[in-house]
């Protein structure tokens, strides 16, 4: 891990180098394309490589929805335990090193340099022979792999992939993971993985491998826990689902001035002093037959959801460690944490929340999370944004009647967005907005306006409008 400023710029220095060159290739991210998905290019690269995937063991995690979060809490339990551990996420907010780092941190300078240089030329070289056979090569496919360098150079232990998208034909299901993890699973992403649940689960499933222990977040419907049931059992995989396993209680909502519990309505945690950050921690119990005792957590990561993300992340841990002591997955998780994942900002009345939720069912939890912080009397705006091809009709109705001022804008200049589209939503829902096509117009007004009221902001809808917000707060 790196601790000085200095070596802090060169590592990200180092890992944008590597980002520049990967940015001539196609980048779904960006311009989603169909019939681009395969695994024959990746499989070439890493045998190129000499197979960095398998130069530490791992854990793989899909899902719709948590599956960041959950690889954060696997990745800061194995840092606890004692493990050199790498974590590889998407997408990033600020700086293209989020996405491979180790649990700690950023890698030394010279590990994002000389993955580099061992990528670069490996790609350059099989280009030259033609090995890819005229099929792109994407640029999801090359971060995984540079991530993967990164982890063999840095001697990793252990590393987390969190999958991209989908899961059966994601760059990262070349792995061979210990324990594969799949969380909650929505309509998402329809036009590539399908336009059931089902068809989503079944393309999620396909990170399920050959007699490893696969562990399942809770699920909406019956139907999707049968599709995961019946590729386990094809692969004799031992499959959990998490939340039958599990007891989650006493939850409670605290920052240092305040310990409240109870409804939405009567939990306030605003911190009155205005020089200081707010700092608000979720604690629960979890109880399983996988733990010795109850295992009493403590999480920065805010949301009632975030406690089943937790035994999630927990009970995985225990399939590959069964022994590891409970005060080691309690360090663990209250050590977790991600950028863009409710992230407070600030203090006093004009808080800032960035959350990157962008469906229904995310949105409305945020929502949720956000007036248990906040307070349900506190007359909040929120800064709204989303891509084009999110389900704005019913995300919009999530906000009505609960926030005083409602700010339109598009995601930045990386996504596709459709802001008519949003503004008629809007309206639909019954709700007045501010509209801004110019999205640093359309944050400035939102800033200057929560502050000149002296009241909470929600920023949501999109990663990438949190990644122009906290641009924005970079340089004010």
């Amino acid at each position: 891990m790196v601790d000085s400023v200095d070596c802090e710029k060169k590592s990200l220095a180092a890992a944008e180098k590597f980002r520049e060159w990967a940015d001539s290739y196609l980048n779904f991210e960006r311009t989603p394309q169909k019939n681009i998905f395969w695994l024959d290019t990746m499989r070439t690269v890493c045998e190129s490589l000499g197979n960095p995937e398998l130069s530490c063991r791992s854990f793989h995690v899909a899902g719709s929805k948590g599956k960041g979060s959950v690889s954060e809490m696997i990745s800061s339990i194995l840092s606890e335990a004692g493990f050199r551990t790498g974590l590889y996420t998407s997408p990033h907010i600020l700086d293209f090193a989020e996405r491979i780092k180790s649990a700690k941190g950023w890698f030394a300078p010279e590990i994002y340099g000389s993955a580099a240089e061992s990528v670069i030329e490996c790609v350059d070289a099989l280009e030259k022979k033609g090995a890819f056979g005229g099929r792109p090569v994407t640029w999801f496919e090359l971060v995984t792999a540079y991530g993967m360098e990164c982890f063999r150079k840095a001697g990793c232990e252990w590393a987390v992939y969190e999958v991209g998208l989908g899961g059966r034909l994601d760059a990262t299901n070349v792995i061979q993971p210990e324990c594969c993890c799949i969380n909650r699973i929505e309509l998402e992403h329809t036009e590539y993985l399908g336009d059931t649940i089902e068809k989503i689960a079944g393309e999620k499933g396909g990170i399920i491998k050959e007699g490893v222990p696969v562990v399942v977040g809770r699920q909406k419907a019956d139907s999707v826990r049968e599709v995961f049931e019946k590729i386990a059992a094809e692969k004799h995989a031992p499959i959990i689902f998490a939340d039958s396993e599990t007891k989650i209680s006493n939850i409670v909502y605290k920052n240092r001035h305040t310990n409240m519990k109870g409804s939405v309505a009567d939990c306030n945690l605003v911190d009155k002093n205005e020089h200081t950050n707010l700092q608000v921690s979720m604690d629960f119990t979890m109880e399983s037959r996988f733990f010795s005792r109850p295992i009493n957590a403590s999480l920065k990561m805010l949301g009632d959801f975030q406690a089943d993300n937790a035994a999630l992340a927990a009970i995985a841990v225990k399939q590959v460690f069964p022994d590891l002591d409970e005060s080691i997955i309690e360090k663990g998780l209250s050590n977790a944490s991600l950028p863009g994942r409710f992230e407070i900002v600030g203090g006093g009345r004009n808080i800032l929340v960035l959350d990157g939720a962008h469906t229904p069912s995310s949105v409305s939890f945020t929502v949720e999370t956000f007036f248990k912080v906040a307070g349900e009397k506190s007359a909040p705006h929120v800064l709204f944004a989303c891509a084009a091809d999110k389900d704005v009709e019913d995300i919009a109705p999530i906000f009505r009647d609960r926030f005083s001022r409602v700010t339109l804008t598009v995601p930045g200049s990386a996504k596709t967005s459709d802001l008519p589209r949003a503004e008629n939503a809007f309206k639909s829902a019954g709700m007045d907005f501010d509209s801004y096509p110019d999205y640093g117009l359309g944050i400035r007004h939102a800033l200057e306006s929560a502050k000149e009221s002296r009241t909470p902001l929600l920023v949501v809808g999109s990663f990438y409008l949190v990644s122009e917000v906290k641009k924005v707060l970079s340089r004010s």
